[in-house]
């Protein structure tokens, strides 16, 4: 299991928001049996996705990330509830890239240029969609653009993932800092002096710190409340009757010619791999139903 912590600062100016999802992204990569490079991309988008997904009100709320480009990985997504748990895919989960210039995984080079789309299910009658061109595609920098440019929120977001030579998650983790409203000129000059020099969030876990240190370190002019702790994981919600809805909601000509296949159709959810199988005499009765 992941931990996520939320945090108020003492003045009400500025909530923070730290996770540890080294289980949630080894998960993932196990899952999806990425590359190194597909790893840290995946997880941060993972990572990102749990902080935003448990800032949603409504306990049947969700939140989907997608990210897609013109580089080698093509698309990504991650989806989340509103507890944190989150599921993501790939797809193209073995991409291989050199190191860039800095001698880090090559994210962005994996992404390339494209946008990002950002979908929450509030339970309306039509979701909320946002879209932004991507600014790096490192994804931490993407998601700060989103909140500034979307919800005009100003934002910082760090995400990391540390992968051992074994493609194991060593580490995995983040932040999101936000602004409430109240918060003047001051408050910010305080965020930006604070989070300047902050290591990266997966190194300070791999050094033993805790997600209270980290935020403590991150917003070192301030005093920092706890609001809740939870705990959070890689959780996909795929079943059989889930699936068969999903056929449903094909057209007859589609159902038809599934149908006249003697052979079973064969339905992999792509967040977990799991595998559903139905007869023709099933397809059959779906068809009827559809009538």
């Amino acid at each position: 299991m992941g931990r996520l912590i939320r945090c108020i600062t003492e003045d009400g100016c500025v909530t923070a928001m730290a996770i540890d999802a080294t289980d949630i992204v080894n998960t993932a990569a196990k899952l999806h049996r990425t590359s190194a490079v597909v790893s840290a991309a995946l997880g941060r988008l993972l990572t990102a996705a749990a902080m935003m997904g448990r800032s949603l009100k409504g306990e049947r709320d969700s939140l989907t990330l997608r990210m897609a480009g013109d580089g080698p990985l093509e698309a990504m997504v991650a989806v989340s509830d509103a507890k944190g748990h989150v599921k993501g895919y790939p797809v193209r989960p073995d991409v291989e890239l050199p190191l860039n210039e800095r001698g880090k995984l090559d994210v962005g080079g994996a992404i390339g240029q494209g946008m990002l789309y950002v979908m929450k299910d509030l339970g309306l009658k039509e979701p909320y969609r946002g879209v932004i061109p991507l600014v790096s595609g490192e994804v931490a920098e993407d998601i700060t653009a989103y909140f500034a440019v979307s919800e005009q929120i100003p934002t910082v977001c760090a995400l990391g993932v540390l992968v051992d030579t074994d493609l194991t998650i060593k580490k995995a983790g983040g932040f999101l800092i936000q602004l409430l409203p109240n918060a003047d000129e001051s408050i910010i000059s305080k965020v930006e002096r604070s989070v300047q020099g902050v290591p990266p969030v997966s190194i300070e876990l791999a050094k033993g710190r805790t997600l209270e240190e980290i935020l403590s370190n991150a917003l070192r002019e301030f005093t920092l409340q706890t609001l809740e702790e939870s705990s959070v994981s890689y959780r996909c919600d795929c079943s059989r009757a889930r699936t068969r809805r999903v056929l449903s909601s094909l057209n007859k000509e589609e159902l038809t010619s599934m149908a006249e296949d003697s052979k079973p159709t064969e339905i992999c959810c792509h967040f977990c791999g799991k595998k559903y199988h139905f007869s023709p005499e099933e397809i059959q009765m779906i068809l009827r139903e559809k009538i």
